[in-house]
């Protein structure tokens, strides 16, 4: 009789040891998706991020319109900032109002108040990524679960719109600090 326990048992043994095999390899490929996307938020893989793009920009260029551009640097930094907001925050608050589309989303100057304005907007941007962070970081955060206060969107989703907006609008910094001669095509990464 105790050797017909003893096979019972082991049946039982390896199905928890299968399962835990089936499940190992879904909270990898978890752990995986928030490690590659903490990185497209962060980290300057296939260009130049954001800090490299904003760092070292002298202050007569930050309200300059280049020749052809509809923006000047400042414009575009306050346009990320605003969009990047308003993202995290529908994220986290299912009271959060968005700005008026698409005023709302761009400064109503050309230029910064003064280079304080310019340095708090680049520290807001900064946090509010490092939200987007820390949400997409937290294992607790389903990323695949629809935003209840929102029309289908997925943490995932949103943090890929950052991800993608941000590149976009700093590529285009990137451009206009070229075209205005400050910008070392060699320059060394800064994330």
């Amino acid at each position: 009789m105790a050797k017909g326990r003893s096979k019972a048992k082991k049946p039982a043994k390896r199905r928890s040891v299968a399962a835990a095999r089936r499940r190992a390899p879904a909270d990898h490929r978890d752990r995986i998706l928030r490690e590659h996307l903490v990185r497209l938020l962060s980290k300057e893989q296939a260009h130049a991020g954001f800090t490299s793009a904003v760092a070292d920009l002298p202050p007569g260029l930050r309200s300059g319109k280049i020749p052809g551009s509809p923006h000047t640097p400042w414009q575009l930094l306050e346009h990320l900032r605003i969009a990047q907001w308003d993202i995290l925050e529908f994220c986290r608050n299912p009271r959060h109002v968005s700005p008026s589309y698409p005023d709302g989303y761009w400064p109503p100057t050309d230029a910064p108040p003064d280079n304080a304005a310019w340095e708090r907007s680049i520290q807001t941007f900064l946090a509010d990524l490092q939200g987007m962070i820390d949400l997409v970081k937290n294992p607790k955060t389903d990323l695949f679960a629809r935003i209840p206060h929102g029309e289908g969107q997925t943490i995932l989703r949103e943090a890929m719109l950052i991800a993608d907006h941000n590149a976009y609008h700093v590529g285009q910094i990137i451009l206009l600090r070229r075209m205005a001669g400050a910008w070392e095509l060699d320059r060394p990464s800064r994330s």
